[in-house]
C-alpha cells in the first residue's frame, strides 16, 4: 500500500494559515492534495493537522467535490510537539508511521502548488526500478557557482570562465526543490530519516525550485499557477472561451451591506473599479451582466451606469434564466462565467464553465467555484474576478 503524507502545521509565522490562504481560487494545501489524489500510485492521502480550522476547511472541500477528486484524501490529527516550531519533518513523519500501516510513503510538501500528479507518477516508476530505496525531486539549475572566501577571492566550482559553456551545451547541477520524497515505511523507522539508502532524483520543471516561505514567494508562485491554467486553457483542457460574463448584485457588486438615508432610502455601496472591468470584457467582445432576485431602481441606474447588455431583476430561478439567456445569445453554458455568494446561486455556480465567488461568501460556495476573489464585493472583487480571467486566458 502506498500513502501520501502531507503535513499542515496551523503556526506559520511568516503567512498566518498559509496552508488554507487561497491561491487561484483554493486553499494553498489543494493544489499538493489534488495532485497527490491523481496520482495513479498512490492509494490514500493523509493530511495531518493540528489546526481545527485547517481540518474544517479541508474537510469542506472534501464535501462539496461533486467530481470525487479528492477521495482519496483522510484528515487525521497529529501532537502539538511534532507541529511545534522546532519539530523536524521527520518527527512528524515518524509519528504518523508507527500509528499506521503502509507499505511505501511519499512525503509531499504543501508549500509546492506546482506539483502534479505526473510527477508522482514519475517518482514512483523510478522508485520501483531495482536497486532504489528512496526518491527524492529536484529541479536542474544552470549556473556557474563560485567559492568565495572570507578576504573576497574566489574559484568557480562547476565551470571552466576560459572555456564558458553555452547554456544548451551545460549540464548544470541539481539542487532539492522539497516537493516529494519517496521511501518505505521500514526504511523510515529504521534511518528515521525521509530517504535513505540508494537513492534516486526525478527531474521536475524549472519553474518548481521555488516554494512558499515568505510572503514575497505567494505572488510569484501564484502567477507561475495561473500560467498553467493558461497554458490548460490554450492546449483545451480548461474547456471553452468565456463569451458572457453574469454576476450577482448585493454581496458581490456590492459590499452585502444595508444602508438608509435620514428619509428612508435604501442605499448601496458599488465599486468604481468593477466599473472599469465591465469595460475591459466589452473590449473583449464579452457579454455582461446582473441577475439578481431584488427588483429596485438602484441596481437597475447602477446597469444603465455600466452600459451593461444584460440585466435580470427578481430572479427567481438564476439556472433558468441564464439557460434561456445562452439560447437567445447563441452560447453554451460552458461559456458563461458566473459570480455569486449565497445558496440560491449554487446551481447555476455549478453549471457554468468558470464560477467565482468572494471572500466572505458562505463557505460552501467558496469551496465549489473555480476561483475566490482576494478583494470584497462592492470593493472591487468583481473586477479581480475579470482580472484573473483576463490573465488566465479564459478571454480571447
Amino acid at each position: 500500500m502506498n500513502v501520501a503524507f502531507i503535513p499542515v502545521r496551523g503556526g506559520s509565522k511568516s503567512i498566518p494559515l498559509k496552508n488554507i490562504k487561497p491561491m487561484c481560487g483554493k486553499p494553498l494545501v489543494y493544489w499538493t492534495v489534488a495532485a497527490a489524489c491523481g496520482c495513479k500510485n498512490i492509494d490514500k492521502v493523509y493530511v495531518a493537522t493540528d489546526s481545527e480550522k485547517i481540518r474544517e476547511t479541508l474537510q469542506n472541500v472534501k464535501d462539496t467535490d461533486t467530481d470525487g477528486r479528492l477521495d482519496k484524501m483522510e484528515i487525521i490529527g497529529r501532537s502539538q510537539e511534532s507541529a511545534s516550531d522546532t519539530a523536524s519533518t521527520e518527527f512528524a513523519m515518524l509519528e504518523f508511521a508507527r500509528e499506521h500501516l503502509f507499505d511505501h510513503i511519499v512525503l509531499i510538501q504543501a508549500t509546492s502548488p506546482l506539483l502534479t500528479a505526473e510527477d508522482l507518477d514519475r517518482g514512483f516508476a523510478l522508485y520501483e526500478q531495482k536497486e532504489t530505496d528512496s526518491v527524492l525531486s529536484v529541479v536542474r539549475q544552470k549556473r556557474f557557482n563560485w567559492k568565495v572566501e572570507k578576504d573576497g577571492s574566489a574559484q568557480p566550482t562547476n565551470y571552466d570562465y576560459f572555456h564558458r559553456p553555452r547554456r544548451q551545451e551545460f549540464e548544470g547541477y541539481c539542487v532539492e526543490n522539497g516537493a516529494f520524497y519517496i521511501t518505505s515505511r521500514k526504511r523510515l523507522l529504521a534511518t528515521e530519516n525521509r530517504i535513505s539508502g540508494n537513492v534516486k532524483a526525478v527531474e521536475m520543471s524549472e519553474d518548481t525550485f521555488f516554494e512558499i516561505d515568505e510572503p514575497s514567494d505567494w505572488d510569484m508562485i501564484q502567477q507561475l499557477l495561473e500560467r498553467r491554467q493558461k497554458e490548460k486553457v490554450s492546449t483545451g483542457k480548461q474547456g471553452h472561451q468565456i463569451k458572457m460574463l453574469l454576476t450577482d448584485c448585493d454581496g458581490c457588486l456590492t459590499d452585502g451591506g444595508m444602508y438608509y438615508s435620514e428619509n428612508g432610502d435604501e442605499l448601496k455601496k458599488f465599486s468604481t473599479l468593477d466599473g472599469m472591468g465591465f469595460g475591459l470584457m466589452r473590449e473583449h467582445g464579452v457579454i455582461c451582466g446582473i441577475i439578481t432576485g431584488e427588483n429596485t431602481k438602484l441596481v437597475q441606474r447602477r446597469a444603465e451606469k455600466l452600459k451593461l447588455d444584460v440585466l435580470k431583476m427578481g430572479v427567481q430561478n438564476k439556472f433558468a434564466t441564464v439557460q434561456g439567456l445562452c439560447v437567445e445569445k447563441g452560447i453554451s453554458l460552458e461559456e458563461v462565467a458566473y459570480i455569486g455568494d449565497d445558496i440560491n446561486d449554487r446551481e447555476l455556480l455549478e453549471q457554468v464553465g468558470f464560477s467565482a465567488s468572494v471572500p466572505d461568501a458562505l463557505q460552501e460556495i467558496q469551496n465549489i467555484v473555480d476561483y475566490v476573489a482576494v478583494r470584497q464585493g462592492g470593493n472591487g472583487a468583481v473586477r479581480d474576478v475579470i482580472e484573473h480571467l483576463l490573465r488566465g486566458g479564459y478571454v480571447k
